[in-house]
């Protein structure tokens, strides 16, 4: 799986190019879920653009919300909040698997079904790396790579609609209703309201697909 922290801060692409724009964002949540963000990443912010791609449209409130509280945080204070809600010794406050908003335990017959379409479809954990494949930013991550990868005979819109069907639209809403019900939830709520807003514009294009 790719690497999130390598993706720049272009959530509005220059072009227009409305794949362009979802992988990017794909890649930047996947980022602000791994892990908190850090002075660079915090600086991009400061000088991202607060326009959606589309004026006036279901994504515009939401980015502007999430670029104000990455600009009112500090690199220590998204670490303490991160790992209050989603890290610590043992049981985490918050899970970000979707193993567990699935069946309600880590490791179960889900994150089986993800890794057997993860195998079809090529694409391996990266072993360095701590996380189980069913946390969101490696799913984020996926979908970034169905958008923007070369191999049109797996990055193709067929393919997304399949992965985020099984993988993504059944569970998110849900870790993001737990974490805006965190009391120390404050720059995370923004993530999380981004996440849901752009999970559901994500649902309504893929619904179209079936139409």
């Amino acid at each position: 799986m790719t690497d999130a922290a390598a993706t720049p801060l272009r959530f509005a692409s220059t072009d227009g190019g409305e794949e362009l724009a979802r992988a990017e964002l794909y890649g930047l949540l996947a980022q602000l879920w791994i892990a908190p963000p850090d002075d660079a990443l915090l600086q991009q912010f400061k000088v991202a653009v607060t326009q959606a791609p589309e004026s006036g449209g279901h994504l515009e409130a939401p980015w502007q919300a999430l670029v104000a509280a990455m600009r009112n945080s500090t690199a220590r204070d998204a670490a303490a909040e991160y790992d209050a809600l989603f890290g610590g010794v043992g049981k985490p406050e918050v899970f970000l698997y979707g193993s567990y908003h699935l069946s309600g335990f880590l490791n179960e017959k889900p994150l089986a079904l993800l890794r057997d379409d993860l195998a079809r479809l090529g694409l391996a954990r990266d072993e360095t790396r701590g996380e189980t494949e069913d946390h969101i930013a490696y799913l984020f991550e996926v979908m970034r790579y169905l958008i923007a990868g070369d191999d049109v005979a797996v990055c193709n819109l067929e393919q997304q609609r399949r992965f985020f069907r099984a993988h993504l639209q059944p569970w998110v809403a849900q870790m993001c209703d737990a974490v805006d019900a965190h009391p120390r939830s404050k720059t995370w709520r923004a993530v999380s309201e981004m996440t849901r807003q752009f999970v559901a514009v994500e649902t309504q294009g893929f619904d179209l697909l079936e139409t």
